[in-house]
């Protein structure tokens, strides 16, 4: 017998979830979106991200991010826990800005590691208050350095995987990366939620 006890977080449509014992035995988070929803995000080919941005990405980031609706870290939690649950290497998220993360009231990638169950440390912080996305490809390409590590943080020797929502040049990723392994990173890999 289904059970309809909460609505999509995406059209607000009542969800029918039917306990199982797959998901009491694996541990699954019951579903906060409809079927209908779930199908308008297509997943990745690329072996470091989820999902490809398409149209319903884009009013999911907009309304998880730009209207602040953090209930939303909820949506891709079974795929990121799947996707996490074995990880060996240390996952950082990419952090904010201090400004923009106070103007937000929420770190975005934190949230989406926080409702996943995933255990991560911040090693880093943001020196630039600009957004990557208000800039251009070239602009991104060429901007200065944007991040720098945490005082007494202690990366030599270790793996690190980095965790940002979504990639679109790279120039993020590919710059938090450079400062952990200038200070003595043995590796480190990036994973989006979305590419770009």
């Amino acid at each position: 017998m289904n059970k309809t006890d909460k609505f999509c977080l995406l059209c607000a449509q009542p969800l029918h979830f039917a306990p199982s014992w797959q998901t009491l035995l694996l541990r699954c988070f019951p579903p906060c979106i409809c079927e209908k929803c779930k199908g308008q995000f297509v997943r990745s080919t690329s072996a470091t991200a989820l999902y490809q941005y398409n149209d319903a990405m884009k009013a999911y980031l907009h309304q998880y991010k730009f209207l602040q609706d953090v209930a939303l870290a909820k949506v891709f939690r079974q795929e990121l826990h799947a996707q996490f649950k074995q990880e060996k290497a240390i996952i950082i998220p990419i952090p904010m800005h201090p400004m923009k993360q106070k103007e937000r009231t929420f770190s975005h990638t934190e949230e989406l590691l926080k409702a996943a169950n995933i255990s991560f440390t911040q090693l880093l912080e943001k020196v630039t208050v600009e957004t990557q996305s208000s800039k251009n490809r070239e602009q991104r390409i060429q901007s200065a350095p944007l991040f720098r590590l945490m005082p007494e943080a202690q990366v030599q020797h270790k793996d690190y995987l980095l965790f940002d929502d979504i990639k679109t040049t790279g120039t993020t990723l590919r710059h938090a990366k450079q400062v952990l392994l200038e200070a003595g990173a043995r590796n480190v890999r990036t994973f989006t939620l979305i590419n770009g």
